[in-house]
């Protein structure tokens, strides 16, 4: 077989996929495919490990381990990898209706805990007698006590948090992520690459007990 007329397989591996447990990890799972359409279907049926209850629930598959399988399964197969070498399979359990009373305990420690916050920043930087100070500079007239400003200032607060976030319960202003959505993504890829990083220094601890005589 000449090299022209050898089959091409493009693959594209995902950073990270979900997979139900008890399930059979596929090419499909955590590849894109591009290939003769005659082994699309196998391809994407390929069979690439079964998780067990030992690999607890990540699972990392690296590209040295598709590539024989593709091999054996397509002879002669030509195989061009396209971006990352590697691909966190996360094995998640059947998910669970949400308790409502563990949703209201953690709102009212979230909402507590703000407040408590704020209230001791506040406290702190005598918050009071800056307010106290601004309205007597407005109004040229010292009030121990103002309320109105006050109120305005804590419905200040909670709109530009709301400008901040970028989002309001389930509505987004805008397509921009908020400053959380970044934060957790930049939170999750530094979990990822720790976990790969784990991941391939246990494949070389045994692989190098497997060559000790």
């Amino acid at each position: 077989m000449s090299l022209n007329s050898a089959p091409m397989v493009y693959l594209q591996l995902r950073s990270r996929v979900p997979i139900t447990e008890g399930r059979t990890v596929t090419l499909g799972h955590v590849a894109r495919i591009l290939c003769d359409p005659k082994w699309e279907a196998p391809l994407r049926n390929l069979e690439l490990a079964r998780p067990q209850t030992w690999d607890g629930n990540l699972l990392l598959i690296d590209l040295m381990h598709i590539i024989p399988l593709v091999q054996k399964l397509i002879p002669g197969v030509i195989i061009e990898p396209i971006g990352q070498t590697h691909v966190l399979v996360e094995v998640v359990k059947d998910s669970k209706k949400p308790s409502l009373l563990l949703f209201l305990l953690v709102w009212v420690l979230l909402f507590f805990g703000s407040a408590l916050t704020i209230m001791n920043f506040h406290a702190d930087v005598n918050m009071q007698e800056v307010q106290i100070r601004t309205v007597e500079m407005l109004t040229g007239r010292r009030d121990e006590h103002p309320y109105l400003f006050q109120a305005a200032y804590s419905f200040g607060i909670g709109f530009g948090m709301v400008i901040f976030f970028n989002h309001l319960f389930k509505k987004k202003w805008n397509e921009e992520p908020t400053p959380l959505e970044v934060e957790m993504y930049l939170y999750q890829e530094n979990i990822d690459q720790f976990v790969v990083a784990e991941e391939y220094k246990r494949m070389r601890m045994s692989q190098n007990q497997g060559d000790k005589p």
